[in-house]
């Protein structure tokens, strides 16, 4: 198992929310099941950035599935890396693809997806995926249970 230190984690200290993405720290702990082949699914349906043309808020869903290998990321960093976004200004694409890029530069997992399930803006939504390959074979991956958007229709 790889070694870290515990005490440089945020989780269980006060955590103020970074004022942007590149500001935020991903904390990642050593996965005691590294032998075994498994998904791990983070959802934030509340995900929020700016556009950065108009400022105006953009808001997603996003899903993020991945299989580590020997690190897990810990959820409290990972919850206020996500926050550093609501007053950063990127379009859609460039959120999602940032985010899975970021925790798989951290983690080094043996696959990872992220779903951008963004709302309509302009009357057009946006959905935006990213993975690092195919999924290893063996791998369980459930439907990430988000429908495509529908209006009235």
């Amino acid at each position: 198992m790889p070694s870290f230190d515990p005490s440089t984690l945020q989780l269980g200290s006060e955590s103020k929310i970074p004022s942007s993405p590149e500001e935020a720290r991903l904390d990642r702990v050593p996965n005691p099941q590294a032998d075994t082949l498994y998904l791990a699914r983070f959802t934030c349906p509340e995900f929020t950035s700016l556009c950065p043309v108009t400022g105006q808020p953009d808001f997603a869903h996003l899903v993020i599935d991945y299989a580590p290998k020997d690190w897990l990321v810990e959820s409290k960093s990972l919850k206020l890396y996500l926050t550093s976004f609501r007053n950063h200004g990127a379009f859609h694409e460039d959120c999602t693809v940032a985010v899975g890029r970021r925790l798989v530069d951290l983690l080094e997992p043996r696959w990872l997806r992220i779903g951008g399930y963004w709302y309509p803006r302009g009357g057009i939504p946006i959905d935006v995926f990213w993975q690092t390959g195919k999924p290893p074979e063996e791998l369980w991956l459930p439907d990430q249970g988000v429908p495509s958007y529908r209006g009235r229709g």
